[in-house]
């Protein structure tokens, strides 16, 4: 690989002749990414200099070409590696080709996902692979970056792994895009809406205004922060900064309708429903319609990713022979689209109980590529859907009810072990958080009884397999979730989960022994730099030096068993006990999972619920009636994924009782 093209100076261009597409950028972009190891590092304000230096070259206000990197990427290079849809660099210039060559799939997870025994689904098709587009179907926006190289008289290469000329291809096509549109090079940052509103590769006016609005925002709330190369990167605050809006008129963009689409104004959103349709014989796909939240409430949101491309995924939701969600978002620019009503039941968790309460929100991405990144429009584009969505559904904003699929539990013992993984360890949940404005924080003394998992997102590396082949080591990459251990030692063994049928391992979609970013624990030991949590019915080890610590102390409530109670089962689903049920429709069973909850262990509380199924076993709605019986239940975080107790079998307490 040659090494990384040193940043152009204010008067001299970058001009090198664009040459073939080199070989290394159509092998997996986990395999080369990274810079040579014989490379001087770079020092810590070379990639400011590299704005500033394209910013003169090409005649675009330097804090306009950083608003626009930020909301890409953060200002991150990803050490040259593609994102979700094949976007490089800290400019986020898009070759899908050369990036979604080979990218891996997790294929992890069975669960039926309607999750319901009392109805057979019909099993989903396999997603499909989804393959490199050829030229002639490749959207606009997933092909930047040849058109960059070109404006810029520079090899697409360089542009895929050297951060400067990125930058510089990148201030090119925002300089042609202004041209374009009839605008004049101007040194306003103002009069660049009309080019950013472009630069975000939409094809509509509302998903360009969202992008356009968003970069100007953070134009006016200023940025600094270190990127994952350690560069330190600053944008002084305009709060007074007024874009000409009106200069969206004149792109030429169509208009998409948001009517029918439940969003927040906020955020460009379109209706693009998932079928309501029966096969005969009373079996029906993709989702049930329902009378929420009168009926049952909606209580969780849940977070996945697509494994697969914008165009394949909306055509799987349309399918009604698949299964369905309720929004799917969109990797390059932010945009929505909704699919199923919120009143409705969509078929995302593979638990039934969790389906019928809650909303799943599917993101543009890969959970087995830990370099394939999520781009920061589309985090942000997802906070502000969440929130909305949490307002409007009264949903407090923590991880026991803003949840991963992966935390979602298995409804019986059976159903464990083919729950899905996503959005894996590489979805940055503090992040996410703090554009939730909920930011994870110490709520305790250190001396508190319980922690709230908080390790350094880009620093937080631990050693995943199977990435893109049985046991190969994955790509170091930043990570929100952290190992635990049976001791206070890392060779010491992974913590093992009984549910699983199989030992523990490092492997990408193993989560026997991993906690989440934001998910709550209670203390059970400490020993210098490690700390002990209960987890799974046992104590779990992780490091967590006062120094650089992975955890922060934390307030909450607390249940044990009840006294003289040696421990107590756990479940997949509050449902009711039998007399709750009416005639007509059939008693589930409380099938406990194969866990418990021992004496003298405590586990964080999430909510008290009532016992309740929905039941809604035929296509016609008639039949349908909401069960709640006298049962509480109290939502728990006791793995990696969250498990129900009865609160008559156990007691609660405040953390430091």
């Amino acid at each position: 690989m040659r090494r990384p093209a040193t940043p152009p100076g204010p008067h001299r261009p970058i001009r090198r002749a664009a040459g073939a597409l080199a070989s290394a950028a159509l092998v997996l972009p986990l395999l080369g990414a990274a810079r040579p190891a014989d490379a001087a590092p770079r020092p810590a304000n070379s990639l400011q200099r590299a704005f500033a230096a394209a910013a003169a070259e090409y005649h675009v206000p330097q804090s306009v070409l950083l608003g626009v990197s930020y909301l890409q990427s953060r200002w991150d290079a990803h050490a040259g590696a593609p994102s979700v849809t094949g976007g490089y660099g800290p400019m986020h210039l898009t070759d899908v080709r050369a990036a979604l060559a080979a990218t891996p799939r997790h294929g992890a997870g069975t669960a039926n996902p309607r999750g319901d025994s009392a109805r057979t689904a019909r099993p989903p098709a396999p997603a499909p692979h989804v393959k490199a587009p050829s030229s002639g179907r490749i959207p606009a926006r997933l092909k930047t970056l040849p058109r960059a190289a070109k404006l810029a008289g520079l090899a697409a290469e360089d542009l895929r792994t050297d951060p400067a000329a990125n930058i510089a291809g990148g201030a090119a096509l925002l300089a042609d895009t202004q041209r374009r549109l009839g605008e004049p090079l101007s040194a306003d940052p103002a009069d660049w809406y009309g080019a950013v509103a472009r630069f975000s590769g939409a094809d509509d006016t509302a998903t360009a205004a969202a992008y356009a609005n968003d970069v100007f925002g953070v134009l006016r709330a200023g940025e600094r922060r270190t990127t994952d190369a350690g560069q330190t990167v600053a944008l002084a605050a305009q709060p007074g900064l007024a874009p000409r809006t009106a200069q969206l008129r004149g792109t030429g963009l169509r208009h998409v309708s948001a009517a029918g689409a439940e969003c927040p104004s906020t955020v460009s959103c379109e209706w693009i429903p998932a079928p309501y349709e029966q096969f005969g014989d009373d079996d029906y796909g993709n989702h049930d319609v329902a009378d929420r939240p009168a009926s049952p409430d909606i209580d969780y949101l849940v977070v996945h990713d697509t494994e697969g491309g914008w165009e394949g995924v909306l055509t799987m939701v349309q399918d009604p022979s698949y299964v369905s969600w309720n929004y799917s978002l969109r990797a390059t620019d932010g945009h929505v689209a909704q699919h199923v009503k919120a009143k409705d039941v969509a078929w995302h968790s593979g638990n039934w109980y969790v389906n019928s309460k809650s909303i799943g929100l599917e993101h543009e991405g890969f959970l087995a590529a830990p370099d394939s990144w999520y781009t920061e429009a589309m985090y942000r584009s997802s906070a502000r859907l969440v929130k909305y969505l949490a307002d409007r559904y009264v949903i407090p904003l923590d991880r026991q009810h803003v949840l991963g699929h992966d935390n979602v539990p298995g409804p019986t013992a059976a159903s464990i072990s083919g729950m899905h993984t996503d959005p894996g360890p590489f979805w940055d949940w503090r992040h996410y958080f703090e554009l939730l404005d909920a930011p994870f924080t110490a709520t305790a003394d250190g001396g508190g009884g319980l922690v709230t998992i908080r390790p350094d997102y880009t620093a937080n590396r631990p050693v995943y397999t199977d990435c893109a082949a049985r046991r190969q080591t994955c790509a170091a990459h930043g990570s929100s979730a952290v190992r635990l251990y049976t001791d206070h030692d890392e060779k010491s063994a992974l913590i093992d989960d009984a549910g699983q049928g199989s030992g523990p391992t490092k492997g990408l979609n193993d989560t026997s022994s991993r906690v989440s970013t934001g998910q709550q624990y209670a203390v059970a030991d400490r020993w210098g730099d490690w700390t002990a949590i209960w987890y799974l019915g046992r104590k779990a080890w992780f490091e967590n030096p006062a120094a650089r610590p992975t955890a922060v102390p934390a307030a909450g409530q607390v249940v044990t068993p009840r006294d003289g109670v040696a421990s107590v089962p756990l479940y997949g689903r509050a449902y009711p006990e039998a007399s709750a049920y009416p005639a007509g429709v059939p008693v589930q069973p409380v099938a406990a999972l194969p866990y418990r909850l021992p004496k003298g262990q405590r586990y964080v509380v999430g909510g008290k619920v009532p016992g309740e199924y929905y039941y809604a076993a035929a296509f016609a709605t008639g039949s349908h009636r909401l069960v709640v019986g006298r049962e509480q239940y109290y939502e728990i975080q006791y793995g990696h994924r969250v498990a129900f107790v009865r609160a008559a079998d156990v007691k609660a307490m405040p953390s430091g009782s």
